[in-house]
């Protein structure tokens, strides 16, 4: 059953890892817009540095326990009664080659890298199709696309989220809501700086350049949200 908060309300966007990087600028873009952000990290002294707009709503997030999705999606449809964009940005990288990996390691890369987006695409998609439409939007990264050595198992939970996403395409199109996974290459982020002091990142920043945030920006408002593309490579 549709709700009435539908017809007389901004856009609401909801967007993972937002306290930094491409969440952060995505926040802001979508502000710049005129939308409702609910912007959520697991950070949340950082995610909520600096803001200056009312139409942010700032919540923790855990995104690999369930329990956090759900008290989330029961406050969005609360406050808002509605989901229009759900952004799984949210994720982590731990360069090392199999020898230096620590099983702490591989658990965190492939719980919120996978399992995680996982969970947001779940729970988001559970929302949207009670209301009969919305888009959900998976940050993957080009490492799903092609291995890469030194990054094994951030490599190997981006082929997950990768995988996951184009295979529920049908699942949701069905029901009106649409979904778009994105493959960047290195963008110039913490998540990039953080790398620098591991040799075993060396193939990660094998690539002629490197991509911007406003790249993102680009890939999700004109390829994503307009063009509607089940697949962005970057």
């Amino acid at each position: 059953m549709k709700t009435c908060h539908m017809t007389n309300q901004k856009k609401v966007v909801l967007i993972t890892g937002a306290a930094k990087g491409i969440g952060r600028h995505l926040a802001n873009s979508f502000l710049r817009k005129g939308f409702q952000v609910v912007a959520t990290d697991l950070d949340i002294h950082r995610l909520k540095d600096g803001w200056k707009d009312d139409n942010v709503l700032l919540e923790k997030l855990d995104v690999t326990n369930a329990d956090d999705w759900a008290s989330l999606m029961n406050l969005i449809k609360e406050k808002f009664g509605v989901l229009h964009i759900c952004i799984n940005n949210a994720g982590v990288i731990i360069p090392g080659y199999l020898h230096e990996l620590s099983i702490k390691s591989i658990d965190l890369q492939m719980d919120v890298n996978a399992k995680g987006l996982m969970y947001g695409t779940k729970f988001a998609a559970d929302l949207m199709i009670s209301q009969g439409s919305g888009h959900i939007i998976n940050i993957a990264s080009l490492a799903g696309v092609s291995p890469i050595n030194g990054i094994a198992a951030y490599s190997a939970s981006k082929f997950a989220a990768r995988a996951f996403s184009l295979s529920v395409v049908s699942d949701l199109n069905r029901h009106g809501v649409d979904i778009t996974v994105i493959c960047p290459d290195l963008v110039d982020t913490d998540m990039l700086t953080e790398q620098l002091d591991y040799s075993a990142a060396a193939m990660t920043f094998s690539g002629g350049k490197v991509l911007k945030v406003e790249d993102i920006e680009k890939a999700i408002f004109e390829g994503a949200l307009k063009r509607k593309k089940v697949e962005i490579l970057l």
